[in-house]
């Protein structure tokens, strides 16, 4: 089993507060070992770093961009389920991941934004990070940002 904790600080990455939510839910579910996020955007010290949609136009946000936001959203999601669990070494790993890409009709690289995401989960929670997903174009997300991630976590 991983040790969360220890392979953050290898990582040199420091876990997020909980973003609050924006509207009426929570911000993770547990339901038997699993849990649920709710959509995790990028916030950072409570702020989006970007709005807009992503595409490869000028004023449009940069698919490199919306990449490091989807990692942003990724580990908001750890923080919410680590928060609904008691402790971040309780998460186990990671089942699936739902990624939506704010984007321009145009635009055809939501996979690879979600990468992100996907790429930081395996980075910390190693094979057991491997997941099912979803990456999907959206006109608009809440608050106009470019991203919006949910992942569903095993934990002890």
């Amino acid at each position: 089993m991983t040790n969360v904790r220890e392979r953050l600080r290898e990582l040199g990455i420091e876990l997020p507060g909980v973003v609050p939510p924006v509207a009426a839910y929570v911000p993770a579910k547990v339901h038997a070992d699993l849990v649920y996020t709710a959509g995790q955007l990028p916030f950072v010290a409570g702020a989006l770093p970007a709005t807009g949609k992503v595409g490869e136009d000028e004023g449009l946000v940069p698919a490199t961009d919306a990449y490091g936001y989807a990692r942003q959203s990724a580990l908001n999601a750890i923080a919410a389920a680590a928060s609904a669990v008691g402790d971040v070494d309780r998460l186990t790993g990671v089942l699936k991941v739902t990624g939506f890409v704010a984007s321009v009709p145009a635009f055809t690289g939501q996979p690879g934004v979600i990468n992100g995401a996907s790429e930081l989960l395996a980075e910390i929670f190693g094979d057991s990070g491997r997941h099912a997903r979803s990456a999907v174009g959206v006109p608009v997300l809440p608050l106009d940002s470019p991203v919006e991630v949910e992942v569903v976590f095993s934990f002890v």
